[in-house]
């Protein structure tokens, strides 16, 4: 494969931002396979983002020649308070991650937090230097990549360690690309600036969209590109598709009927482009597994109707010739194909759903 084609591959949708593109050219030029990650708390259920738009991008990588590493950051989730800082718990989500990425995202290398700190001795050494880089101010403002606020006396001593963590972790494992939705920006950023100063690699990051979910988002109409460093990543937080809200996400264990039930309810008021979750959808998930989604209604409401590019779709939504419950009930069912094998493959034992569910 060309370098042209690699470069198609890592920047086209889901991704919204290449740092740099320059820098990913050169490296491709050189390197016919680069190492990559992207690192993941362990908590609840896996749903559309975490593991559908996510896989689609990782996907992209592999089909490029990298080596693509999914870290499971499983001390990050107990620095976090996630799955109840139960490290049993977090053991038994790690394994259903891991199983779900294999099956996913076929030659997938799975990595562990514990597994890494275990194995590289300087990483403790590393991280001490790394955070001797770091203010307490940018420290704090730093806190937004665990979906945490700044105020200082809702965070624990424990969770200032999550950044540069995970900026160290970067460096342990050698990487050439770094990869997570644009909700993780503000540490790429950082890795970018002190990484040169200890002369470090620094690596290429790649960002890509961040799903929304179902419901209605809490910043309509304000700016969603999460890229700035004055805290507007907070509208990407609040309102992505999450494991925590379960009636706003579509999780890949979700039967033929919730998906439905679900979708009926989603925030999809008419001729709305901006935020609708619904639309949404349809382009990065939808769109990017078929070709073309053909809307069933009745004659008498203009008869079916096939839409053979996001665009198309997009345009006659805004201009009202495609109703909100059309939409909603077509989305569900392309969606529900999508969803129905992932269910089949993953197990999902009572065990670990109870777990799951008592912490989230």
């Amino acid at each position: 494969m060309d370098v042209t084609e690699k470069i198609r591959l890592v920047t086209r949708e889901p991704t919204e931002e290449v740092v740099t593109q320059e820098e990913l050219l050169n490296l491709f030029n050189t390197n016919s396979h680069p190492r990559h990650y992207i690192g993941l708390e362990i908590s609840g259920f896996m749903h559309l983002g975490s593991l559908v738009l996510t896989g689609f991008k990782i996907n992209d990588f592999i089909k490029a020649g990298v080596h693509c590493i999914v870290f499971l950051a499983d001390w990050h989730t107990y620095l976090n308070n996630k799955l109840g800082g139960d490290w049993e718990k977090i053991k038994m989500v790690s394994k259903y991650y891991a199983d779900a990425f294999k099956m996913f995202c076929p030659g997938v290398e799975i990595i562990e937090g514990s597994q890494l700190y275990e194995s590289k001795k300087d990483y403790w050494m590393d991280l001490v230097k790394f955070s001797k880089n770091m203010s307490l101010e940018r420290t704090m403002r730093s806190l937004t990549i665990m979906g945490r606020s700044t105020d200082k006396d809702k965070i624990d001593l424990g969770q200032l360690f999550y950044p540069p963590m995970q900026a160290v972790d970067i460096h342990t494992m050698d990487l050439d690309i770094v990869h997570a939705g644009m909700d993780q920006r503000k540490i790429h950023m950082l890795v970018r600036e002190i990484f040169p100063k200890m002369k470090w690699k620094v690596p290429v990051a790649v960002h890509h969209h961040i799903l929304a979910g179902l419901g209605e988002p809490e910043a309509v109409g304000s700016n969603s590109g999460g890229s700035n460093s004055d805290g507007s990543d907070s509208n990407i937080i609040s309102s992505k598709m999450s494991k925590s809200k379960s009636a706003s996400g579509i999780f890949v264990h979700d039967t033929d009927e919730e998906i439905n039930s679900k979708f009926k309810k989603a925030w999809c008021p008419e001729g709305i482009v901006e935020k609708n979750p619904v639309l949404d959808i349809s382009k990065h998930i939808v769109f990017h597994e078929f070709n073309e989604m053909t809307v069933e209604r009745p004659a008498k409401f203009g008869g079916n109707v096939i839409y053979t590019s996001y665009h198309d779709l997009e345009s006659d939504f805004a201009q009202k010739k495609l109703h909100p419950s059309d939409l909603k009930s077509t989305v569900s069912r392309y969606v529900t194909d999508i969803i129905r094998p992932i269910r089949e493959k993953i197990v999902l034992t009572e065990e670990l759903s109870e777990a799951i569910k008592r912490t989230t």
